[in-house]
């Protein structure tokens, strides 16, 4: 059975590089250019994984993953969380609000498709 992720990331070009490595490996991927829509997409959808940019137009990554981990039905759901800024207090905040595992941009195609596979136990 094929894993779904769903990408909230405002940048065209890593969202299409990102679609384009795990369709590669057999995953379904929903793209949001921003995280107004987050909440209610992932009830609809219902990934596997959820892979979150942390600065984001109108609402933040932060803000959407402390939302989610405060819902229930949404917290135990993984989260890898990316970002530009790969600062030691930024991976602090992402760990604090909830996030499964963060990784900085550029981040290897290898290693980001490892830490997906890790985060819903697909190797």
């Amino acid at each position: 059975m094929a894993h779904h992720a769903m990408l909230i990331e405002d940048e065209p070009n890593i969202t299409e590089a990102i679609r384009f490595l795990l369709m590669r490996e057999g995953w379904q991927v929903t793209a949001l250019p921003d995280g107004h829509e987050a909440e209610t997409a992932l009830r609809a959808t219902q990934p596997d994984l959820l892979i979150l940019d942390t600065m984001l137009p109108g609402r933040s990554g932060l803000e959407i993953l402390s939302a989610l981990r405060a819902d229930p039905a949404l917290e135990a759901l993984p989260v890898l969380m990316l970002t530009a800024r790969g600062q030691p207090r930024d991976r602090e905040a992402a760990e604090q609000a909830g996030a499964s595992l963060f990784m900085a941009k550029p981040f290897s195609n290898a290693d980001f498709v490892a830490a997906a596979r890790s985060l819903v136990g697909a190797g």
